[in-house]
């Protein structure tokens, strides 16, 4: 019981229920939906308490592939009647996250991935952009890891990963594009 009373957060014991919705679907959002939710959520829920500070919210929806202002992120707040909270609860920020997942445009939002690939505005995705962001990720990939990434990709055979080559490995992965940027520290 101790435990609870240390996380400061207003209804603690809503907040640690984040991790058995695990299974759970949500109204309107499949479950790789909600797992994306999680993962984005997750990314700043470092210590698992299952809040995240109101200041790391912008940072979580741009994960979820999403760019929102300070004003809406305040009307968002305002929705779930949390405008005078320092801190956002899971089930909360899955409310606030479910109408933006249910109207976004697939190509749009992959698209939208591949600019933050592409911070040279290049138009294609070279070894050393795909090499940054695995590095910002913390993924530990070789070289000849992410070499072979843009190898699998690259149906042109420039050596880089256009839009159009990354929408259809985006897609042919599944409905999560980012499903597959795990590590390789699993068993197989």
């Amino acid at each position: 019981m101790a435990a609870r009373s240390r996380f400061g957060v207003e209804n603690g014991s809503r907040a640690l229920r984040a991790p058995a919705a695990r299974g759970r679907k949500r109204a309107g959002l499949s479950e790789e939906e909600m797992e994306e939710i999680r993962e984005a959520f997750n990314l700043f829920d470092t210590e698992g308490k299952g809040v995240i500070d109101i200041k790391e919210l912008k940072a979580a929806f741009r994960a979820l592939g999403f760019q929102v202002k300070k004003a809406e992120i305040r009307r968002m707040m305002q929705d779930v009647d949390k405008e005078t909270s320092a801190t956002v609860l899971f089930d909360d920020f899955v409310e606030m996250a479910t109408p933006k997942l249910q109207s976004r445009d697939t190509r749009e939002e992959i698209m939208k991935v591949f600019a933050l690939f592409d911070d040279d505005s290049t138009g294609a995705i070279s070894f050393r952009n795909l090499k940054r962001v695995a590095n910002e990720l913390g993924e530990n990939l070789t070289d000849e890891e992410l070499q072979e990434m843009i190898d699998e990709a690259d149906r042109d055979g420039d050596g880089m990963i256009n839009e159009d080559e990354f929408f259809r490995v985006m897609k042919k992965r599944g409905d999560n594009p980012l499903d597959d940027l795990s590590s390789d520290d699993d068993d197989f």
